[in-house]
C-alpha cells in the first residue's frame, strides 16, 4: 500500500470513527482548571514556580496530559497553536512535573511548572500554553509508512495562557477611535486600541451610556488581549445580569466615562451614532 492510499484509509477510519468519538470525549473529558491564565513578571536570571488546579468532575478517574504549545493571537481575534517552537520561543525554559496526571472522580489535583527565566534573557513578553488534554478513551490512530508516522488523536483540550514580562517588559494601549463598525454583519460599537509596548494589555471599565429614547445603561470592552504591534477594534457590549434580555438602543447614543489598562486610563465622551 502506498502513501497516498494510507492518507485515504486514515480519512475514512477517522469519518467512520467521529460518530463514537464525539459521545465519548463529550463524557469522559469533565476537567476544571484554576486558574484561567496567568499573569506574572520575572527579571533575569530567575526561576518561578507556579501551579494549576486540576478539577475532574466526572463520576470516573481520568487521565490527562499536560504539555506546552507556541500560539499566534491575531488582531481579528483568531488563535493559531503550534507543537513546533516558534522563533523566540521561550517554551525550552519551562519545567513540567510530570508528562500525565491521573485524578480520581470528582476530585482535585494541584499540577506544577517551573520558568527559568536565564542570565541575559532579552526584555520580552515570555508567552505559552499550558494544554491539559485527554489521554482517556480519546481514540488515535496511528499509521506508519514510507519511513514516516501521521498520528490521528481526538481528544478535549484547555488550553491556559502563560504571559511572563520579563526585565520590565509593559504594553503600552493608546486609543485611536471610538465608532460604529460592522462586527459579524452588524453594525456594533467598537473602541480602537493600538500596542506599541513590548507586553500584551487589556482595557477594563465601563462608559455610562444614554440612547436617543433616555434609555440608560453600560458600555463594557472586549477583554481579549492587545498583543504587542497590534491595532484591535474591540467591540463594546451592553452590561447585563444572567439571564437579563439584551435591551434595544437607538442610536445616536452618548456615552463618557472611563476605560482602564494596566498603566492608565482614557477619559471618554463619545456619541455613536
Amino acid at each position: 500500500m502506498n502513501w497516498a492510499q494510507l492518507n485515504r484509509s486514515a480519512s475514512l477510519f477517522l469519518m467512520l470513527l467521529m460518530p463514537f468519538v464525539t459521545h465519548s470525549m463529550a463524557a469522559s473529558f469533565e476537567i476544571a482548571t484554576t486558574p484561567s491564565r496567568f499573569e506574572l513578571a520575572s527579571k533575569s536570571p530567575n526561576r518561578l514556580g507556579q501551579s494549576v488546579d486540576l478539577n475532574n468532575l466526572g463520576s470516573a478517574a481520568t487521565e490527562v496530559s499536560v504539555r506546552t504549545l507556541d500560539w499566534r493571537y491575531s488582531p481579528e481575534g483568531g488563535i493559531t497553536y503550534f507543537d513546533e517552537l516558534l522563533e523566540g520561543s521561550c517554551r525550552p525554559w519551562v519545567i513540567l512535573e510530570r508528562k500525565t496526571v491521573k485524578i480520581a472522580a470528582r476530585s482535585k489535583t494541584s499540577f506544577r511548572f517551573q520558568i527559568e527565566v536565564p542570565d541575559g534573557a532579552p526584555r520580552g513578553e515570555c508567552r505559552f500554553m499550558l494544554a491539559i488534554e485527554g489521554v482517556e478513551p480519546a481514540y488515535k490512530a496511528l499509521i506508519e509508512g514510507g519511513g514516516a508516522s501521521m498520528s490521528l488523536p481526538v481528544s478535549g483540550r484547555i488550553a491556559i495562557a502563560v504571559y511572563l514580562a520579563v526585565n520590565g517588559a509593559e504594553p503600552k494601549l493608546e486609543i485611536s477611535q471610538i465608532a460604529m463598525q460592522y462586527v459579524n454583519g452588524q453594525r456594533t460599537p467598537v473602541v480602537t486600541v493600538k500596542n506599541t509596548g513590548d507586553a500584551h494589555g487589556r482595557l477594563e471599565g465601563s462608559l455610562d451610556a444614554v440612547d436617543a429614547n433616555g434609555l440608560q445603561f453600560e458600555w463594557v470592552p472586549e477583554g481579549t488581549p492587545v498583543m504587542p504591534g497590534q491595532t484591535r477594534s474591540l467591540p463594546l457590549s451592553i452590561r447585563t445580569e444572567p439571564n437579563q434580555k439584551l435591551p434595544s438602543v437607538v442610536y445616536p447614543v452618548k456615552s463618557k466615562g472611563t476605560l482602564d489598562w494596566e498603566k492608565g486610563s482614557f477619559r471618554v465622551n463619545a456619541e455613536l451614532k
